[in-house]
């Protein structure tokens, strides 16, 4: 019955939507308007084995995402896009299924507005207000953690100023992140919070070198323990040749912000250098987040699954803080004939706490992609997190089909 009611949704939703931008199209659109419909739609069975719980988890979920954008003249354009889970069995806890005996598998069923926002561009500036997606350099701090069926969006007023070829800056007030455990989570503070965050964010490029400066203040008026103020700096670069050298350097310090009645403050660190041989990438990195054994630094708004192994250990830094060490490969199969549309990643990470270094855990990680066609890709990936002493053996193998795509009306 809730498929059922998800697809009656999910067509409902794509029937409207598709009237909406043909209405639209045949209204009189000015010369430089274009209407263009965007769907992503993924099939995934996820599966967990998990050492704190008896029985495993399986989550075999279909994710749809179906929207309009468009260009409406004068530097104009809007987008608005719906979003749909559906599920065939509850033998995993979702959040919102209320199944707690099984594993946490981040995917529940039912269905949301995803992105509704209108936006302006005139040459050097641009604005952009109203729920959308927010990404800001590699994520570590903010992003839209597109891993999960349902992402994470902002309500927010955006601001660009690009004055040059090499400057651009950025502004974004947030009011509201809604979470990837959706509209019908069991906690309430799982499905959204309500937020007063200013995002500064400044970056200069000069050839294949960027470097970034931000300072993020961030106040959650649900949790005020959670409300802080982060301020970095972050550079990255590689060599002129396709191949080679590069590297990625960051530095930041995080305390306690706004209505934060706690009294900390947290350095962070990341020297991630990398070197690109025949089409295979291979980094040697060191993160590290600060902790004091009563409070840590914390990155609440980022997409945590790409950082410190894909089985989720670390979404939350342990009160002793986290130093990620690891090693990571990735590139094709073949650089020619069918062996280009295979791409492959294996990762191994050893997990300490900042306090005295205790060791918490490993974690190897791998996948394989297959591009079957543009917009379609399957894809096997799979983590195993062996315990420490910070929680317990797990491990996950996801299966994958998604299909990414856009039509203009």
């Amino acid at each position: 019955m809730k498929c059922i009611g998800f697809f009656q949704r999910c067509f409902a939703m794509s029937a409207w939507l598709g009237m909406s931008a043909a209405a639209f199209a045949q209204s009189g659109d000015p010369p430089d308007s274009g209407v263009q419909l965007e769907w992503n739609a993924r099939l995934r069975h996820e599966q967990v084995d998990a050492a704190a719980y008896a029985p495993h988890a399986y989550a075999d979920t279909l994710r749809l995402r179906l929207g309009i954008r468009s260009q409406v003249g004068h530097g104009w354009s809007y987008g608005i896009e719906g979003a749909g889970t559906a599920s065939a069995e509850d033998h995993y806890n979702s959040g919102a299924n209320g199944q707690v005996r099984y594993p946490s598998i981040t995917d529940p069923s039912g269905a949301e507005l995803n992105q509704a926002w209108l936006a302006w561009q005139g040459g050097t500036l641009g604005a952009k207000v109203g729920r959308q997606e927010v990404v800001l350099d590699n994520q570590r701090w903010v992003g839209n953690v597109a891993w999960r069926q349902f992402e994470q969006t902002f309500d927010a007023v955006a601001l660009s100023w690009k004055p040059s070829a090499a400057w651009w800056l950025q502004y974004d007030w947030l009011e509201r992140v809604n979470r990837v455990a959706g509209p019908e989570a069991l906690n309430p503070l799982a499905r959204h919070r309500d937020l007063n965050t200013h995002l500064l964010h400044a970056a200069w490029s000069q050839g294949r070198q960027q470097v970034t400066g931000y300072g993020y203040l961030h106040k959650d008026k649900d949790v005020a323990t959670a409300s802080t103020a982060t301020y970095g700096v972050r550079w990255t670069g590689k060599t002129p040749a396709d191949g080679g050298f590069g590297w990625s350097v960051e530095g930041a310090h995080q305390v306690g912000y706004a209505n934060n009645p706690l009294s900390f403050a947290h350095d962070y660190w990341l020297v991630e250098p990398s070197w690109t041989q025949w089409g295979v990438t291979g980094k040697l990195g060191w993160e590290f987040l600060g902790g004091d054994g009563r409070t840590a630094l914390q990155t609440p708004l980022a997409s945590l699954h790409a950082f410190n192994g894909w089985d989720d250990q670390f979404a939350v830094t342990p009160a002793g803080g986290l130093q990620d060490y690891y090693l990571t490969l990735n590139g094709p199969l073949g650089r020619t004939g069918a062996g280009r549309r295979f791409a492959w990643t294996v990762a191994y990470h050893e997990f300490h706490a900042d306090r005295g270094n205790a060791r918490y855990g490993s974690e190897w990680d791998a996948s394989l992609s297959y591009t079957v066609m543009p917009g379609l890709q399957a894809l096997l990936k799979a983590a195993d997190y062996r315990a420490d002493r910070f929680g317990h053996d797990d491990t996950k193998l996801w299966l994958q089909l998604e299909w990414i795509g856009k039509q203009s009306l």
